[in-house]
């Protein structure tokens, strides 16, 4: 059987006043939802959205992964709209969200906005979500060059994401196996640190140094937006049954629209927030 051994962590950088930054990391899922900024109650819909996936995949440990993404992003959409519905002042509010899961033999991974998932195999980082973002399509259409992305004024314009109305997530199936190592994190980190330099640190660190040494990176570059990274590798053993670890405003669940919406199983014995086994 296969699982997740895994490490996060998020920084509200150099600029930005609190952290609309959520994510989860544990043995069957690991996630990434980033409050699109600029908009109403960023740090709730992250929140909700991190909490709903979570805890869908901890109470559906044996379903498809595919299946478990689908409908808990699903749900998450829901859980959005409801919050704007019961406080008027989160109209509008949203958030990306990056997500993998696996049932100890499939993986599979969610994807809407800017955040991102790469697979690191073989000293290799191998880019596994695309960009829903304005200047994403000006570079699949070739009326944008990589370079000038930095420079664009629309360069944030998020255009899919968990805002309550867009609707299904991108889901892929991933094939994953022993030693392959994931990165998922927000823009934070990926508008301000390369992907040759992700690539150098990964190889060069564990996973634990290396979540620390890539928001380093990214404080390092400017640090003008919130960080968040989990990193984590594939492993072999036993089913490992429990809580993972909540960053940022997972943290709170006062954050969370309603958290009697899913039902976490309860653990078998409570435990710090840390490294997951």
């Amino acid at each position: 059987m296969l699982r997740i051994s895994g490490t996060g962590a998020t920084h509200v950088g150099l600029v930005r006043e609190h952290n609309e930054d959520a994510a989860f990391v544990g043995p069957s899922c690991l996630l990434v939802a980033d409050g699109v900024g600029g908009g109403a109650a960023g740090e709730v819909a992250a929140a909700t959205t991190a909490y709903v996936v979570s805890a869908t995949a901890l109470a559906r440990p044996d379903d498809d992964p595919a299946v478990v993404l689908a409908e808990a992003v699903a749900t998450a959409q829901q859980q959005v709209a409801l919050g704007a519905r019961l406080r008027p002042e989160r109209e509008g509010m949203a958030t990306t969200l990056t997500a993998v899961v696996t049932d100890g033999q499939q993986f599979a991974l969610a994807h809407l906005g800017d955040s991102r998932g790469y697979v690191f195999r073989d000293g290799e980082l191998n880019r596994v979500t695309r960009d829903h973002t304005y200047v994403q399509n000006l570079l699949d259409e070739g009326s944008l060059a990589e370079e000038e992305v930095p420079m664009h004024p629309w360069r944030n314009v998020v255009l899919r994401s968990v805002n309550g109305a867009d609707g299904p997530a991108d889901v892929q199936v991933l094939d994953l196996r022993p030693r392959d190592r994931l990165l998922v994190a927000s823009d934070g980190l990926t508008d301000f640190v390369s992907e040759r330099r992700i690539a150098d640190l990964l190889g060069r660190k564990d996973d634990d140094d290396a979540v620390q040494a890539l928001v380093a990176a990214a404080l390092g570059a400017g640090g003008r937006d919130n960080i968040t990274c989990v990193v984590a590798t594939v492993v072999e053993g036993p089913r490992l049954v429990g809580d993972g670890t909540r960053l940022g405003a997972l943290t709170d669940l006062d954050n969370v629209v309603d958290p009697a919406a899913v039902r976490m199983p309860a653990p078998p014995g409570s435990r710090p927030a840390g490294r997951t086994a």
